[in-house]
């Protein structure tokens, strides 16, 4: 699989190299601002575009821009943004933009690397990988009434491991129960939430995006 890095930071942009070399990517360019992201996309339309959310010149949204771009005009690359900081708007914008195939973590996720080569090889196979802060700072943020509030406090920490982008083997290991609980908790969720009869793993990302919706 290819990929393309846009990270302004010259020492991170050699590291997450490396890392994705090691999970088995060929890095067919690697850039430090948005126009040159969008250039290298264009020409290697890679399976996953590796977008710091703040990149010269103005260091505010131009990865998100990027990215929502990337999402729209080459819906085959996958798109994982890397942050400083939880900026939980910029994810929801992202992550309800186009569903599957896209990411938001913390620049020190890199540093577990097995973990975030888990959730880079998730993101290029079209699934989620959702930082655990943000996740915990939409939750707070939620307010009113909607179908979210409808679930359990246990459902809600279901859909959150699921907003991850975890496995129900995953969410099984995280919360230390069996994973047939986890499947029953997930048919409570998707009951809930009034979602239509659909591709198992496709009602799952529609889960994800009501609560990010919900949340922005």
């Amino acid at each position: 699989m290819r990929a393309v890095i846009a990270e302004d930071s010259v020492l991170l942009r050699i590291g997450l190299v490396k890392v994705l070399e090691m999970a088995g990517f060929e890095v067919a360019a690697e850039t430090g601002d948005a126009e040159a992201l969008l250039a290298a996309v264009a020409e290697h339309e890679p399976d996953l575009a590796l977008v710091d959310v703040r990149m010269p010149p103005g260091f505010t949204d131009e990865g998100v821009r990027a990215a929502l771009m990337i999402r729209s005009q080459w819906p085959g690359t996958s798109v994982l943004l890397l942050s400083q900081y939880v900026e939980e708007r910029y994810a929801a914008d992202l992550l309800t933009a186009r569903a599957g195939g896209i990411g938001y973590l913390l620049k020190q996720r890199v540093a577990d690397v097995e973990e975030f080569i888990d959730a880079v090889r998730r993101v290029a196979a079209g699934g989620t990988a959702l930082d655990p802060q943000v996740v915990s700072q939409l939750l707070l943020r939620r307010g009113g009434i909607d179908p979210l509030e409808r679930l359990t406090p246990r459902e809600r920490e279901v859909l959150a491991l699921m907003a991850e982008g975890r496995s129900n083997a995953g969410i099984a290991a995280q919360l230390v129960v069996g994973e047939s609980a986890v499947a029953k908790h997930i048919n409570n969720i998707l009951a809930k939430l009034d979602l239509p009869q659909a591709d198992g793993d496709h009602r799952r990302v529609l889960a994800v995006l009501r609560f990010l919706e919900g949340s922005a």
